[in-house]
């Protein structure tokens, strides 16, 4: 038994799935080659973050997101940035597709788990910071049309864990990766075909099948746009606590979370346009002395 699974048996019941540990702790070398993976992503895209001080720096907290294009180019940046800002390792929810040997270690050691209302209540009960990002796959593998568009329809589980766990939620909405990428075919157009049938070989749900994308020319370098995070105000779940209807109250929570995080969306767009380094030649010019 490792020294993370008995730390887990000693610590009560609360056991995550996997085999997860239940209080990572990666090494400041880890955390060192982690951001070092990604910082030609940080290099090219300049991040701006705006409101992290309003996630709390202890205590339980469900911080709920969307998902941009693709889902796992912009999010990455945005963990290191709350552990240097708010000292808070964030515990993410995986898609269960990304739980296979060798991934799913690398994401347990950084605090990810998979994607289950178990691990997500566990989590909180422990006093987590979590973030969980409603829209799921189906979000981030986007069609023609749907830039930055919530696919929430039906997703009330993460309200449903805050009412139970009786957490804040924090909205965070980020931009840029949906503006770097055009899609040039979605994942159920025709000439997809071949990668769709692959993806049902394999077991993947197939509208999940990713988009074929371009961005810079016809190449799949994105264009350097710049990303844009911002955390929202706490919303305080008790006036749903103890609800007689739990659907009808989640579902509620629900859409005051979302209109919350469209606001957020709307305040990084107006950001964006009065940004004169949103894109690269705007950065190089900003940061010449004269």
């Amino acid at each position: 038994m490792s020294n993370d699974q008995m730390n887990d048996v000693e610590q009560g019941d609360h056991v995550l799935s996997d085999g997860a540990p239940l209080s990572p702790a990666p090494s400041e070398w880890e955390i060192r080659a982690f951001e070092a993976v990604f910082a030609p992503v940080r290099a090219w895209a300049s991040p701006r973050f705006y409101g992290l001080d309003n996630i709390p720096a202890e205590g339980p907290v469900l911080i709920v997101a969307n998902h941009n294009l693709l889902g796992g180019i912009d999010a990455p940046l945005l963990m290191p940035a709350i552990l240097r800002e708010r000292g808070r390792l964030v515990r993410g929810l995986a898609e269960h597709v990304l739980m296979v040997p060798g991934v799913r270690e690398i994401l347990h050691r950084f605090g990810a788990v998979r994607g289950t209302r178990s691990n997500c209540l566990t989590l909180l009960e422990r006093g987590e910071a979590v973030v969980v990002f409603p829209g799921g796959g189906r979000e981030a593998i986007r069609r023609k049309g749907e830039k930055y568009v919530l696919k929430w329809e039906g997703r009330t589980g993460f309200a449903r864990m805050a009412i139970q766990a009786g957490v804040p939620i924090v909205p965070l909405a980020m931009i840029g990766i949906d503006d770097a990428f055009d899609i040039v075919f979605d994942g159920q157009h025709p000439v997809m075909s071949p990668l769709r049938w692959t993806c049902e070989l394999l077991g993947i749900n197939p509208e999940l099948n990713p988009p074929l994308v371009k961005g810079i020319g016809p190449t799949p370098i994105p264009r350097p746009e710049r990303f844009y995070y911002s955390a929202g105000a706490p919303i305080d779940p008790t006036p749903w606590l103890g609800a007689d209807d739990i659907d009808s109250a989640a579902a509620d929570l629900r859409d005051v979370v979302r209109k919350s995080l469209e606001e957020e969306l709307r305040f990084l767009f107006s950001e964006r346009e009065r940004d004169t380094g949103r894109g690269l030649l705007g950065r190089l010019r900003g940061a010449l002395p004269f």
